[in-house]
């Protein structure tokens, strides 16, 4: 059997599924760039289908590995990224609205950063509010998508609301990360002196 020297596993299937989302973003990327949101969209949609059969299969068959948990959020958070720098050189999206999802992210990376070389918590899991983050900025992809696409008024107008909604968990959920973190940190110095 393959071997995987942080789990014991590698070549699983959800890994293989995972390594496909990763090979599909620059082409997703490229098509939005280039205005084919006809194609954007319905590749992305096959990608999103790999994150779910990746997670169902390794459930289901017990294939989970190490590899696999630090890979499948790494791989989401690519594609999605890419997503929105595709929107922005198709000057689907605004440049500003690129700088808030970034921004978002890097001042996770960066209290995780902290979180891990100054703490010895290891547990880095999403807030309800990281998770409802994504599921709009994943909505917003959908809508503004589908509107240029078909050329669809309606979806337009929703993927509009949805910026803003973007807008709005970006900086809830990093208020409520960065929160968090230092209730953790105090907690943790707390714990050390007592």
């Amino acid at each position: 059997m393959p071997y995987d020297v942080i789990s014991g596993m590698w070549f699983t299937i959800p890994n293989l599924f995972t390594m496909l989302r990763v090979a599909m973003t620059p082409f997703i990327l490229l098509k939005l760039a280039q205005g084919e949101y006809m194609v954007a969209g319905w590749t992305f949609g096959a990608a999103a289908f790999t994150d779910t059969l990746d997670g169902f299969i390794a459930r289901r068959f017990g294939s989970e590995s190490k590899v696999g948990q630090y890979l499948d959020p790494i791989a989401d958070k690519l594609l999605l990224s890419s997503i929105f720098v595709g929107l922005m050189l198709g000057h689907a999206v605004p440049k500003w609205l690129v700088a808030v999802v970034f921004g978002r992210d890097l001042w996770i990376l960066a209290l995780s950063g902290i979180a891990l070389r100054f703490t010895d918590y290891r547990e880095l899991r999403p807030s309800i509010w990281g998770k409802a983050s994504t599921f709009v900025q994943i909505m917003t992809v959908v809508g503004i998508t589908a509107a240029r696409a078909y050329d669809n008024a309606v979806f337009g107008v929703i993927a509009g609301w949805l910026v803003w909604g973007v807008v709005a968990l970006a900086v809830i959920s990093a208020g409520d990360y960065g929160a968090r973190g230092i209730a953790f940190w105090l907690h943790s110095r707390k714990a050390l002196r007592g």
